[in-house]
């Protein structure tokens, strides 16, 4: 049984000992960095940047937090994420929500590089053979994922397993195919890409907008899909409100193994013990932050979760979400989800265990767990 280390979001005294900032100062007390960051080792703080307007992300008074912590016991730190739009836009999109060398206090990078090309071909599982992780990661001594829990239109949730599959690979190849990087994974889940009707489609243009590999535009035909641009992300069939859109899928189970295949393949580029594990249940939304929006959360705030075993922080991430009461206005009152109900699966669709049960299976944790409340 694996130990989870807990604050909850709750402040019941108006001091700063008690304020979700200093639980998290006694969570990295309590996972002594000393154990897993050699002195001048550098470190890799892995997060997600956000998008344009979706701003739920992990607030930067926290990575410098984290930052901190890391510096403290003799480590180099940089806080990064991949490529996902243009990488230059992306670093913009990162300093618009605050995350920059001056907030976080140190280097703020991509690392995959500016255009998301530089990558190492790493050995993975069956589902997707190999893949290509991102070379500032896999060349780091040292790892601290610190990951936004919320839901997310293919995976029903995304946390630290979700974090590393997809955002610690690199964008696309030297070649510019997403075959060989993140949309390798999403391919696992599709066999093609998206199906349009015409008669239902109304040329809102929603999908040509949210598409992050301008792999939908339109001529004189109407709307079309360039198939070899198509990563099967899905965010198209999402936002159609016609339902006009739809991705020819394989089953569920491929791309929650694809995950766990993809997150041992990240982790398996670090020795043992050299990576920590931050998971933040705060402003659960339904969509991922790389979104172009952010919704209203479907549970209260639970708080801030800590671990050396990436199954068992997700197991509790995940219970604790499961175990809260569905919020009024928001998804998951839409579509109807009830007190004692598996709130993200029962508002998505899609179950996240899936893909927690699978990292099990292949050995990267353990769901049994010990909440050490601090």
């Amino acid at each position: 049984m694996s130990t989870v280390y807990f604050v909850p979001a709750r402040v019941r005294r108006w001091d700063y000992s008690a304020s979700l900032a200093a639980g998290l100062e006694r969570l990295i007390e309590k996972l002594d960095f000393s154990q897993a960051i050699g002195k001048d080792e550098v470190v890799a703080v892995k997060t997600h940047f956000g998008s344009h307007g979706a701003h739920r992300i992990v607030r930067p008074v926290f990575l410098r937090k984290i930052v901190e912590g890391v510096k403290a016991v003799g480590g180099k730190p940089f806080v990064c994420d991949t490529v996902r739009i243009n990488g230059w836009d992306y670093l913009e999109v990162a300093n618009q929500n605050g995350i920059n060398p001056q907030s976080v206090g140190c280097p703020v990078i991509l690392a995959d590089g500016l255009f998301g090309f530089d990558s190492i071909e790493v050995k993975a599982g069956p589902v997707l053979g190999s893949v290509r992780v991102a070379t500032a990661i896999h060349d780091a001594p040292a790892m601290i994922v610190v990951s936004h829990c919320k839901g997310h239109i293919e995976s029903g949730y995304g946390g630290a397993i979700k974090n590393l599959a997809m955002g610690g690979v690199a964008g696309r190849d030297r070649g510019g195919d997403w075959r060989q990087a993140r949309g390798h994974l999403h391919a696992a889940a599709g066999e093609s890409s998206v199906i349009r009707d015409p008669e239902l489609c109304t040329l809102c243009l929603q999908c040509l907008h949210v598409c992050p590999t301008e792999a939908i535009f339109e001529d004189d035909t109407g709307l079309r899909v360039d198939d070899e641009k198509c990563w099967r992300c899905g965010r198209c069939e999402r936002v159609c409100p016609e339902g006009a859109i739809k991705l020819q899928k394989r089953g569920q189970n491929e791309f929650q193994m694809a995950l766990a295949e993809g997150a041992q393949a990240v982790l398996s580029t670090f020795q043992p013990g050299k990576v920590l594990f931050f998971n933040f249940v705060l402003e659960v939304q339904p969509e991922c932050d790389c979104m172009p929006g952010a919704d209203t959360p479907v549970v209260q705030d639970q708080g801030i979760l800590a671990s050396r075993d990436i199954v068992a922080i997700e197991q509790a991430a995940l219970d604790l979400i499961n175990n809260a009461l569905p919020l009024p206005g928001s998804l998951a009152e839409e579509r109807g989800v009830k007190a004692g109900q598996r709130v993200l699966a029962a508002a998505l669709g899609v179950d996240g265990q899936l893909h927690i049960d699978a990292a099990a299976r292949i050995g990267l944790g353990s769901r049994e767990y010990e909440l050490v409340e601090l």
